[in-house]
């Protein structure tokens, strides 16, 4: 029997970060707890202060499969390498031909740069690029494979 988990992600901007994985990983923004039809609604009935709505944030795969994901408010920055890290994995694996896997890989990079990631690295396998390393918009590895 598997343990239901969430990953969750400590940060600056939990709003920017979380529609920021919702692109990286085709995600949606978590849907409001039940008897509730928005979260605007929750945090009133909570009584909430304004200020502190964005403290918080998660996003989830629309098909259940994946786990949910969770981005919270903390206030000290990010000053080290992750011990762990999300593959981005759009290439199909590599036992797909490289001319087939290769573009994807590289497509999808481009598209989390242009949405606000940063390219750290591209690693080679046998003379041909094989996976993109990118920092999240808060530094965050992730590799795109």
């Amino acid at each position: 029997m598997t343990t239901p988990f969430t990953l969750t992600f400590d940060c600056a901007a939990p709003g920017a970060l979380a529609a920021f994985w919702c692109e990286a990983l085709g995600y949606v923004p978590a849907a409001p707890p039940a008897g509730f039809d928005s979260w605007e609604q929750w945090l009133i009935r909570f009584e909430v202060p304004e200020d502190e709505w964005d403290d918080g944030a998660a996003i989830e795969d629309p098909s259940g499969a994946g786990p949910r994901i969770s981005f919270l408010k903390v206030p000290e920055p990010k000053t080290a390498k992750n011990r762990i890290h999300l593959d981005v994995q759009v290439g199909g694996g590599r036992a797909t031909q490289w001319e087939e896997r290769w573009p994807k890989v590289r497509a999808k990079a481009d598209r989390l740069i242009a949405a606000g990631a940063t390219e750290q690295a591209v690693f080679d396998l046998e003379g041909r690029p094989d996976h993109v390393v990118l920092l999240d918009p808060e530094g965050n590895e992730l590799c795109v494979v």
